[in-house]
């Protein structure tokens, strides 16, 4: 159960978001500015050789051994128990019916899907979301800043990057009773399971000739896709970097 001090900071912060969202404040953009290019890109290039070098390899391994059923168990399990963070910031947004709307794929999932392991609410009609502190802040009108690469993590912004210090502490693992073997197995196996669902993905991008750029910019189009529910605007001239050769318009 959580703490009365903890409780009440939450309830003091859904109060203040529903409150910054009744404001009309257009969400703030996610780009792909990247001044900090030279830095970016050697952290990249770090957390590639780790990945080939470790998790790639294990990734593999687990999808060679371990049963498609069970597979999608445990990223059924790992979704579910993402869903309270996934409340919060529904509430902290002002999305009250999908919060509630939410909070019956939790409890169907927990309930009838044995725990988390079978996406019950699916079958039901119930679609999956997924929020977290960084969209938060964007539906706030906190503009995403330069582009980052975070060692081992990969692509973020100056906005979403400290906003998972924010997911972490409203987490489920967070305030639950285990021992510390058990938890970091979990979060071993949830990592795994989430690297081995991008091995198909990947594979389609080996060939790309820039693959650094081509991350940075589908991470900022799926950032705005996440933002705007699926439906984000469409670009405008403010918002898209000059090219080499291109003149700004003249000032009024």
């Amino acid at each position: 159960m959580l703490q009365n001090g903890l409780r009440t900071r939450m309830l003091a912060l859904v109060a203040l978001g529903l409150a910054l969202s009744g404001c009309a404040t257009a969400p703030g953009r996610t780009t792909a500015e990247d001044p900090w290019e030279g830095l970016n890109r050697g952290i990249y290039r770090f957390n590639d050789v780790a990945d080939r070098a470790t998790l790639k390899p294990v990734a593999k391994a687990y999808v060679r051994i371990t049963p498609h059923w069970m597979q999608t168990g445990v990223r059924n399990f790992f979704a579910n128990l993402g869903y309270p963070t996934t409340i919060l910031n529904q509430l902290l947004q002002g999305k009250a019916g999908l919060a509630l709307q939410d909070t019956g794929r939790l409890v169907i999932n927990t309930v009838a899907g044995v725990g988390g392991l079978i996406d019950a609410a699916s079958i039901g009609g119930l679609t999956a979301n997924e929020e977290d502190f960084g969209q938060t802040l964007a539906v706030w009108g906190v503009p995403s800043g330069p582009y980052v690469t975070l060692p081992f993590l990969g692509p973020s912004s100056l906005r979403d990057a400290p906003s998972r210090i924010a997911d972490y502490f409203t987490g489920v693992s967070r305030y639950v009773d285990v021992q510390w073997e058990a938890e970091w197995s979990a979060r071993a196996l949830e990592v795994v399971g989430f690297r081995a669902d991008l091995l198909p993905v990947e594979a389609q991008i080996e060939n790309v000739f820039d693959r650094y750029a081509f991350m940075r910019d589908a991470w900022a189009q799926r950032r705005e896709y996440m933002i705007f529910d699926g439906s984000p605007p469409e670009p405008t001239f403010d918002d898209e970097p000059l090219d080499e050769g291109d003149v700004a318009p003249a000032a009024p």
